[in-house]
């Protein structure tokens, strides 16, 4: 009986200790559970933040392609327009081409290149040697002659020849007589209307016309 005794308070004691670790055991079961739903919620609470921060850098992105082609175009619009002015001012820079043409075009020219002040035209047709009278009834070569087109300072409104009268003297000689008239405004800007006759004498030197002398009159204006 001695021996039961205390056998029984040993079993009691054993399905005591035996019980407290089965109710131990679901609560750490448990635990790992809870970590795993928080460690969960850690994870997807920063993918709202980054879907809210990335929106406005792709709506900036957006607006600034958006803003970029604008000043492209600006751009293009500004190159076209510099090479457009190249051009004409290429175009105005560039003298009259005189080769092949006769007396009587040159006459016409001459009158075209006084309208546009296109001095390189007028000093390619006019001779190392030239001589003359000019419309102010002054003796002058070809210094004279070329320094009184390039200080024009006159706009033209019209410039041409009227009438001309060609004769030749042998192959290489040509004697043109005519009448000019010039319409515009003066450097002070009053408004004129010139009419001249003139005697013109080409000669043809190396293939080329060139006039070596011109006496000038002016009978209106």
């Amino acid at each position: 009986m001695k021996i039961i005794i205390p056998l029984l308070g040993t079993l009691f004691l054993a399905g005591m200790t035996f019980a407290q670790e089965e109710s131990a055991s679901p609560a750490e079961s448990a635990a790992p559970g809870t970590e795993e739903k928080a460690s969960a919620t850690v994870q997807e609470t920063p993918a709202p933040k980054s879907a809210e921060s990335t929106a406005p850098a792709a709506e900036k992105k957006a607006e600034a392609a958006a803003s970029a082609k604008p000043a492209a175009s600006a751009t293009e619009k500004k190159e076209a327009a510099a090479s457009t002015t190249t051009a004409k001012a290429t175009s105005a820079a560039a003298p009259m081409n005189t080769k092949g043409m006769g007396p009587k075009e040159l006459e016409n020219a001459w009158e075209t290149s006084i309208s546009k002040h296109d001095f390189a035209a007028i000093e390619q047709m006019v001779a190392a040697d030239f001589v003359g009278v000019s419309s102010k009834n002054k003796f002058v070569g070809r210094r004279d002659q070329l320094a009184e087109f390039k200080n024009d300072k006159d706009t033209y409104k019209s410039a041409k020849n009227e009438k001309l009268n060609v004769k030749m003297f042998g192959p290489n000689v040509a004697v043109v007589t005519g009448r000019s008239r010039e319409v515009g405004t003066g450097k002070d800007g009053k408004a004129f209307d010139r009419t001249y006759l003139f005697t013109d004498t080409w000669m043809m030197r190396n293939g080329k016309w060139q006039c070596i002398a011109s006496q000038v009159a002016k009978i209106k204006g």
